[in-house]
């Protein structure tokens, strides 16, 4: 079994270097405007003219950094540090604070609004920069986007954050994260991902307002967006935490499971931990009913009309 455990590591680690991150460095950097490439189609053809988004590239920030502090390779700490300097020069809004959505490919700003799942996960990228290295401008970068997020997002009557805003902060009509989802004020994601963001920013930058906040977004989960009855996470609410929208997303009930575990880890509270225990093994049991018999897992389902999305996401 131990053998087998390491043949499956070994594999895994060959996977992950030889083909995922060797993919990014040798076709999807961007010599001439920063940053890296924003598409490639499934065919294999560059777009050198496609916009360029602040997911992506924080995406890249974390994978490139965590790659680097756990493996030791310099040339995955150039592609963070790349990413890092993109992301500060080009998504960064310095007159208001914040991340902008998207920019053109030379780092032109073109959707200006303040999504706040992008901005989570720019948190979570600079975060494990720091984390990687030692950097202080990654830091505070983060640490005032943290304060951007609590300033403006947070609805402290209510609880929770709200999903976008303009780039002056004001209220936005389509606040959705894409043509897909439901328009509403506050959801299950964008919660998960702050939720991820501030555990990684904890493990280098311990405030005690931080640490509030972050055990504040584990109650959320455990009180408003899991369905006691199913185990299954709620995706969409209004501002007073009615789910109108009954879909179940079996990969983010996984997610979840272990996110809300890792931040309570990060938190280190022994009470915290009785109290979601039972939470996350019942949210993780729930997903398992999205298998499928390949080994597979469905999109998700809605549940009132019984319609299943079988696509292979996750």
């Amino acid at each position: 079994m131990k053998q087998q455990l390491n043949d499956m590591c070994g594999e895994m680690r060959n996977v992950l270097q030889e083909n995922i991150l060797s993919f990014w460095m040798n076709h999807m950097v961007d010599a001439d405007n920063g940053g890296f490439y924003g598409r490639m189609d499934g065919e294999g053809v560059l777009h050198r003219d496609a916009p360029k988004g602040a997911i992506l590239h924080a995406r890249i920030l974390w994978t490139f950094s965590a790659a680097y502090r756990m493996l030791g390779n310099k040339d995955y700490l150039v592609m963070a540090t790349r990413a890092k300097r993109f992301i500060i020069d080009h998504f960064y809004d310095s007159d208001n604070g914040g991340i902008y959505w998207s920019v053109e490919a030379d780092g032109t700003p073109i959707d200006t609004k303040k999504q706040i799942y992008a901005i989570a996960f720019t948190i979570y990228g600079l975060s494990e920069y720091y984390r990687a290295v030692g950097d202080k401008e990654a830091l505070d970068m983060a640490i005032s986007l943290y304060h951007d997020i609590e300033k403006h997002s947070f609805d402290s009557v209510k609880n929770g954050y709200c999903e976008a805003l303009t780039k002056e902060w004001h209220e936005i009509a389509d606040m959705r994260l894409s043509e897909k989802d439901a328009n509403e004020r506050k959801t299950m994601n964008t919660h998960l991902h702050i939720l991820e963001a501030y555990a990684n920013l904890y493990r280098v930058w311990h405030d005690e307002t931080l640490a509030r906040q972050l055990h504040n977004l584990i109650m959320i989960f455990v009180e408003k967006i899991v369905d006691k009855e199913t185990g299954h996470l709620q995706l969409f609410f209004d501002d007073d935490w009615n789910n109108r929208h009954n879909i179940t997303s079996y990969g983010h009930d996984i997610e979840a499971s272990w996110l809300i575990h890792e931040a309570a880890i990060v938190l280190d509270d022994e009470e915290l931990f009785k109290t979601i225990e039972p939470t996350i093994v019942n949210i993780a049991k729930a997903a398992t009913e999205g298998f499928t018999p390949d080994g597979g897992m469905i999109y998700e389902q809605e549940k009132d009309s019984g319609v299943i999305d079988a696509d292979r996401h996750w």
